[in-house]
């Protein structure tokens, strides 16, 4: 199998409509073509069910309903490039802090709740395989580090959990039999955590492929860390392992935006300096390390949200968005020091230079 050089850049049609552009060596280029150009081969996409309030206004984030999903991977995969599926299976984000069922599913429990999963996730794909768009790899669940589909699958309810994921990974198995299907937990670094988690769900026989990871270096510690858990948990689980989001900073400079994340105190914490220097080294070496698993188990990496440029109106979540999370705090843009793109939207050396990564 091909080494995977993902990008997940959900937030690509909200960015192009506020006025996002994006240029390579001065020129400016349709973003999926630079992404491909640059020896990008894979693409992920999240997808929301309802991400709008009862006045139809957006939620944020990417706007990521079925159909900006459609036109997200009918660009991909006209540019040669493959995608990736992420099923949020909430309305907004899900992930270890929050996973909301979606408003249509409030009021379901048990079987209904499973039937709704499994008719979810037929629907999209059939949807999509309408457009001649077949996913190559398909996440069932995102960042799942403590169950989805709050409170039925909590984590601790590992039952109900299993039989909620279970359903997901029916629907996909039986619309797209050739897609890998992916469990995605957050902290790539915590081996107890990753051990706790797919023991226990291990006698539920889950019919899955691949093992996510997020791994983000300001937060989760050390590339040999990464590399340590990664070869305990395949060969644990006899299962391929995956980085499906990371990013690291090229600037400390906040790019006037609100919410940045990444500041001096992320960059002494990963021991690479915030410079397009620095950056391509993290992701020259992240990607060594995934190469390195065991017995050829570590089978790609994907930066999350690459071309998130600073763009006022391009936050994480609109007014309805905060309020359908309860979220008090102001939604900005968290990523555009982090982007694969300066501030102007030129292409980053770590970019420019994948190919040979």
């Amino acid at each position: 199998m091909e080494f995977i050089k993902g990008m997940d850049i959900s937030m690509v049609k909200e960015l192009e409509v506020s006025g996002a552009s994006y240029y390579i060596n001065g020129k400016q280029e349709d973003l999926f073509r630079i992404l491909k150009e640059c020896g990008t081969t894979m693409v992920r996409l999240r997808i929301w069910s309802d991400p709008f309030d009862e006045m139809g206004n957006s939620y944020g984030g990417g706007g990521n309903d079925l159909q900006t999903t459609i036109e997200i991977a009918g660009r991909t995969v006209e540019n040669g490039m493959d995608f990736m599926l992420d099923f949020h299976y909430s309305d907004f984000w899900a992930d270890p802090a929050k996973q909301i069922k979606p408003k249509a599913w409030q009021k379901l429990r048990g079987e209904a709740l499973e039937t709704a999963v499994y008719l979810h996730t037929v629907n999209t794909l059939k949807a999509l395989k309408n457009h001649k768009l077949i996913p190559k790899m398909v996440q069932v669940g995102n960042e799942i580090t403590k169950g989805l589909l709050w409170p039925d699958g909590y984590v601790e309810q590992t039952e109900n959990m299993a039989r909620l994921l279970r359903a997901g990974i029916r629907g996909v198995r039986e619309e797209c039999p050739g897609a890998g299907i992916v469990l995605h937990l957050d902290f790539g670094t915590n081996n107890e955590l990753y051990r706790q988690w797919f023991d226990r769900i291990a006698p539920f026989a889950l019919d899955y492929d691949v093992i996510g990871m997020s791994y983000y270096p300001h937060w989760n510690g050390s590339l040999e860390q990464l590399q340590n858990n990664m070869n305990d948990i395949s060969a644990r689980y006899g299962k391929n392992v995956l980085v499906v989001e990371t990013s690291i900073g090229y600037t400390t400079d906040t790019l006037g935006c609100k919410g940045i994340v990444y500041s001096e105190k992320e960059e002494e914490a990963t021991g690479y300096p915030a410079t397009q220097e620095g950056q391509e080294q993290f992701l020259r070496d992240l990607m060594a390390t995934v190469r390195k698993v065991k017995e050829d188990r570590g089978i790609g990496v994907f930066y999350w949200e690459p071309a998130w440029l600073p763009i006022p109106d391009c936050t994480w979540a609109s007014t309805s968005g905060s309020q359908y999370m309860q979220e008090k705090m102001a939604a900005g843009n968290a990523m555009a020091n982090m982007a694969l793109f300066d501030a102007a939207g030129n292409a980053n050396s770590a970019l420019l230079h994948m190919k040979t990564m």
